[in-house]
């Protein structure tokens, strides 16, 4: 060998020291061994080999040629391709990392002493360098009477089925590594690569998150995530980090990008450090575990980001105005360099173990808002027993909430209350749709009060029914925006169909206080403001203050649950809904029943001549003018909520149906309760008529020399 030979080599061995010693000064060449990686055939050769050997210009399958010196200390270049050797015993140890492993590489040890006298050119049969290198099958075990011996170890199965050694390891000094011994002539391997890592740095972080309750402030928590990035560039590999009082997370960063895999995070408990996994099999001994997919960082080098990361933190207590139940208050943040979402690949959040009454629902916040607006979009809740797996295709804030049992129905009731509903709405729509059309194109005659007040009424529940019914549709395109603006929209029309219910009883009190007439002047506008303006304020404040949002409709079987846009915050509708309700019901109640016992005082002084069959469908219909039917969908409760919710999905349903026959009945008399007056009726039943008479047909405007003396007339 040539002078210049021997200056070329031993430069190349002082290259790969500095690489082995301190990779991030590496050359980007060699730093990433592309020749180990892509050839995944490498001779490796000790550095107390006597011989010589001659590969020639046209040389095939022989990969690369790997120096190595035994007994060296320094174990960075294993993360970095490098295998290494030691001497230990009167046996050569072979040392890998999890590089090698997940690689697949076949590694040819050449170990010998006898070698002097072989030429291995790559032509000769009797060479022992070039049939292992080009032989297909991989075999480690040769005999010791071999002038060259040759150990071939395949990376990827050799350590198969050997588990962590934890006091063998330490009594080597030997960590992070797998260890071969080459001198034996079976597979061999010791396990040395702990599964369970801990960060490799320490960072704190001075800021206050946590409020005088023992809380964690939600704004806060979502200010630490989204300053993250700004600590990646002191970070080699991996570092935890430590904000205010206690509140841990831990970062991992993946720099090579040709390396980028899947990230574990796992823990025992709430008040264990989280630490990072190597192995998905060592998942299954913690409790709770996050698998940040290899898709994710692919995503991220798509963006073009610098240094690839991934970010955990686990907030505890978390500031909650909804008050959702959340599963042992446990908040998981997941972070990296960007934003992540539509992953085929799903991040997957393990809870093992977990003892919960009630139906968990895996939900997410995107960190917006003073307070958490969960939502289910994009997750899906995988119950097994004790075991709950949160699969989400985005990574931000997650949770477990949790639903009481009797809030739950089972999955065959939600399908018949569906179908139900579904049938009902479309039929209701249809009626009311003709009771549009009789009163804006059939109409001849101007419409009473009553005739207007009650086509409002008719408007908002048409339109209500529209927006139900396409609810859901809007709801499975995971739009956003798009579910927040259709929960608005039918809030709004619930809230005023729910006003004119008010104002419905409200115009037959007055009338029948009054006797028939109305006395408040521009009488129509006020209560077309009332009814239509002030539930628009209602709900322009709450989709300001993003209320709401995409909401899950539990059922015992968590594969069948629906989704529909909704109110997200249980005491927002509670107040709103339940509360202003409730007001509304006590009132339309008290006049259905003022009005059915003047019907019964009627028929019992003989001046109703109406049948029963009649008497049914004013009853019926009061019931939906009036909402009564309602109050089985919002005060069920216990064993009774079941059946309530069947009678309110009928009843309300089929709303439509019953006002439509009502106008029907109405429009063929003159009046609808009481027939025509008699005028030799005593005074009570006289004043009785007089009282009931505003439910005269509204179509049928009589001159008033036609009227009956004691009839003070319209509206």
């Amino acid at each position: 060998m040539s002078w210049m030979t021997w200056i070329l080599f031993v430069s190349l061995l002082w290259i790969y020291s500095v690489c082995i010693s301190d990779a991030e000064k590496c050359p980007q060449k060699y730093k990433k061994l592309k020749c180990v990686k892509q050839q995944k055939t490498s001779l490796v050769i000790g550095d107390d080999f006597r011989g010589f050997f001659n590969g020639g210009r046209n040389q095939t399958g022989m990969g690369c040629i790997v120096f190595l010196r035994k007994n060296q200390t320094e174990q960075q270049g294993l993360k970095w391709g490098w295998p290494q050797m030691m001497a230990k015993d009167g046996s050569y140890l072979l040392l890998i990392s999890q590089w090698h492993i997940k690689n697949k590489l076949q590694l040819h040890v050449l170990e010998g002493k006898h070698c002097n006298s072989t030429s291995c050119n790559g032509t000769d049969s009797a060479c022992v360098f070039h049939h292992t290198l080009t032989d297909s099958a991989c075999v480690f075990n040769h005999t010791l009477t071999d002038s060259c011996q040759i150990r071939c170890v395949d990376t990827g199965t050799i350590c198969n089925g050997y588990s962590y050694s934890d006091k063998i390891c330490s009594e080597m000094g030997v960590k992070d590594s797998y260890i071969i011994n080459i001198t034996a002539t079976n597979n061999n391997c010791i396990n040395c690569n702990d599964p369970v890592k801990k960060p490799e740095q320490k960072i704190t972080c001075n800021a206050t998150i946590i409020t005088e309750g023992e809380k964690v402030d939600a704004t806060k928590a979502s200010e630490v995530m989204n300053s993250m990035p700004n600590l990646v560039a002191n970070i080699k590999t991996s570092a935890e980090v430590t904000v205010g009082k206690g509140l841990k997370g831990v970062i991992v960063t993946q720099r090579d990008p040709e390396e980028v895999d899947q990230v574990l995070f796992a823990y025992e408990s709430l008040h264990d450090s989280i630490s990072i996994i190597d192995s998905e099999d060592a998942l299954a001994t913690f409790q709770r575990s996050v698998v940040v997919p290899k898709e994710a960082f692919e995503k991220i080098q798509s963006q073009n980001v610098s240094v690839p990361f991934a970010v955990i933190f686990r907030f505890n207590n978390l500031t909650d105005e909804s008050n959702s139940t959340i599963l042992n208050d446990e908040v998981l943040a997941v972070s990296m360099a960007t934003e992540i979402t539509n992953l085929t690949d799903k991040i997957r959040l393990n809870f093992h173990n977990v003892i919960y009454d009630g139906t968990p629902s895996c939900q997410s916040w995107n960190g917006e808002g003073s307070r958490p607006n969960w939502t289910g979009d994009g997750c899906e809740t995988i119950t097994h027993g004790n075991n709950v797996t949160c699969a989400c295709s985005h990574l931000t804030f997650f949770a477990i909430l949790l639903a009481p049992p009797n809030v739950t129905i089972s999955s065959s009731d939600l399908r018949k209350l569906t179908i139900i509903t579904q049938i009902g709405c479309g039929v209701s729509m249809f009626f009311l749709g003709i009771v549009l059309f009789m009163h804006f194109l059939l109409r001849r005659t101007k419409a009473s009060i009553a005739t207007r007040i009650l086509i409002h009424l008719v408007s908002a529940l048409f339109l209500l029914n529209l927006t139900f019914l396409t609810n859901n549709y809007v709801a499975q395109l995971k739009s956003s925006v798009g579910c927040k603006i259709m929960a608005a929209l039918m809030h709004y029309f619930m809230l005023a169909t729910f006003t004119w219910f008010a104002v419905q009883a409200f115009h037959i009190c007055q009338q029948l206080y009054m006797g028939g007439k109305t006395i408040i002047r521009h009488y129509m506008i006020k209560v077309c403001i009332t009814s239509w303006v002030l539930p628009s304020i209602v709900g322009i404040v709450l989709l300001s203050i993003g209320k709401y949002g995409e909401q899950a409709i539990l059922t015992s079987d968590s594969t069948e649950s629906i989704s529909m846009c909704w109110i997200t915050d249980t005491e927002v509708h509670s107040i709103v809904n339940i509360g202003y309700y409730a007001l509304v019901f006590i009132f339309t109640f008290i006049t259905f029943i003022t009005i059915v016992s003047w019907l019964c005082c009627l028929r019992r002084v003989g001046a109703g001549t109406e049948t029963s069959g009649k008497n049914i469908v004013i009853i019926l219909g009061l019931c939906c003018m009036l909402g009564i039917t309602w109050g089985f969908a919002f005060f069920a409760h216990g064993i009774l909520r079941i059946p309530a919710y069947y009678i309110f999905t009928v009843l309300n349903s089929f709303q439509g149906l019953f006002l439509f026959i009502y106008y029907w009945k109405t429009s063929h008399s003159k009046e609808v309760m009481g027939g025509v007056s008699d005028t030799n009726s005593s005074s009570n039943t006289s004043t009785l008529k007089t009282r009931v008479d505003i439910f005269e047909n509204p179509y049928s405007n009589l001159p008033e020399k036609e009227k009956k003396p004691g009839n003070t007339g319209g509206e």
